[in-house]
């Protein structure tokens, strides 16, 4: 296993601990210079949202991970948690429906993790 599939598998049960809704990951290598992969997912209130966030943070941690960067955690609608080679975008509902990343990047192709959360 890869380190970003290490990180990937870290950073999705993370979510997934704390009921992240709809949990996608994109492939975004050449499609986007900005990171390898993407992770998507959604709370249903603020304070999911920075549990999600928060949890990803300190297990990507505890795995030996460097957190980069975290963006948007005071307003916890749209909070960006920039792994390196992957970056999570953990979304408030209404704002995951307003922004739809999915559908921006849609030539990236998804990556199956149902087998990470199985």
């Amino acid at each position: 296993m890869t380190t970003d599939n290490q990180l990937l598998d870290v950073a999705v049960k993370a979510a997934d601990e704390k009921n992240a809704q709809l949990i996608r990951s994109l492939n975004m290598s050449g499609v986007s210079t900005i990171a390898d992969y993407f992770i998507i997912c959604h709370g249903n209130s603020e304070t999911q949202v920075e549990a999600i966030a928060r949890e990803i943070k300190s297990k990507a941690e505890e795995a030996g991970f460097d957190v980069k960067r975290i963006e948007g955690m005071k307003e916890a609608r749209w909070v960006l948690i920039d792994l390196g080679d992957i970056v999570v975008h953990v979304f408030h509902k209404e704002d995951r429906d307003y922004y739809q990343l999915e559908k921006l990047w849609g030539d990236a192709p998804s990556v199956d993790i149902e087998k990470l959360l199985g």
